[in-house]
């Protein structure tokens, strides 16, 4: 990293620019903003995702500390990337107030802005609500700060984000036509997550209950697990029933704490089959950049948001 070096709002562009002449880089690529808002606690949690973007998505990104005291900080700096790239960090401590009026002015004009909710308590005043006028996208865990879909913006979750491997791996139980046929027999279904975070585990479990047509989620069991995975990833997800023969029906995923992959079992009619499919594990910084790259909206996400909501 190049810096960081104390400066201002105004100054901000004028120490960029000292720090840029430092690499000799002559070409500079702008593919976008971030602005990440976040508290003390997290910081270093929401630096090291936003390393891990590499700045394909956002090539200036602003991190606004939000409990700061006193006066207004900034910094600036460059963050080096692979091939000889790097990236324009401003980080601001302040309070929200204070970062209301000093966000704007730094943000690259035409260009994307992607703006990251990267605190654990819902937004106050009005700074969030600001950012969003101009945003492109908004992450953010939207069940925690209750912001609903369907927006002027795109709203992209990190909870769903996180689970598109297991959507993935869970439809995939069903390709063959005689266990399709068992869906209808399905009435119960508990979900595994690793860590304290469950809300990736209520939308996935909204998912899944919007694709059966269930009217809620009075048949879905949340249960923490310990499958080594990072907090809020899914560890396991089980489908139960009985079919007409009285014989149980089940379809089961479980991961595998050290490889990319999740037993999966589908049992009815008195068979069993077992198999392997692919669910990596997601950090953090690989969930911004599946959400950025290809934010995931429409009736799926917005069915599955309703149903999870509900169960809070």
């Amino acid at each position: 990293m190049l810096g960081p070096v104390p400066t201002t709002v105004r100054g901000a562009q004028g120490a960029l620019d000292e720090l840029w002449a430092q690499t000799q880089v002559e070409t500079r690529a702008y593919t976008g903003n971030i602005v990440a808002l976040t508290i003390r606690k997290h910081r270093q949690r929401v630096e090291e995702a936003l390393a891990g973007l590499e700045g394909r998505y956002a090539g200036r990104q602003i991190i606004g500390v939000m409990d700061g005291g006193g006066d207004l900080k900034v910094e600036a700096a460059l963050v080096a990337q692979p091939g000889g790239l790097y990236v324009e960090r401003l980080t601001l401590d302040a309070d929200p107030e204070q970062l209301q009026g000093a966000i704007l002015p730094l943000l690259r004009p035409a260009t994307v802005n992607h703006v990251w909710w990267g605190a654990d308590s819902k937004p106050a005043g009005a700074l969030l609500t600001e950012l969003t006028e101009l945003a492109d996208q908004v992450i953010a865990d939207s069940l925690t700060l209750d912001i609903p879909p369907a927006r002027h913006y795109a709203l992209a979750d990190l909870g769903w984000s996180r689970s598109a491997s297991w959507r993935e791996a869970l439809a995939q139980l069903f390709d063959a036509p005689d266990a399709a046929r068992q869906l209808p027999h399905v009435r119960e279904l508990t979900v595994r997550y690793s860590g304290v975070n469950d809300l990736p585990a209520r939308l996935y479990a909204g998912f899944v209950a919007s694709c059966l047509g269930w009217a809620d989620l009075r048949g879905l069991t949340l249960r923490a697990g310990h499958c080594g995975r990072e907090n809020g990833d899914l560890c396991g997800a089980e489908l139960r029933g009985e079919g007409p023969d009285g014989q149980p029906v089940r379809f089961a995923l479980d991961a595998e704490a050290t490889l990319d992959v999740a037993r999966a079992v589908a049992e009815w009619g008195g068979r069993t089959r077992h198999s392997e499919v692919n669910v990596p594990p997601m950090s953090l910084a690989d969930g911004l950049a599946h959400l950025m790259a290809r934010p995931e909206r429409g009736e799926v996400f917005e069915r599955a948001w309703r149903l999870a909501k509900e169960t809070l």
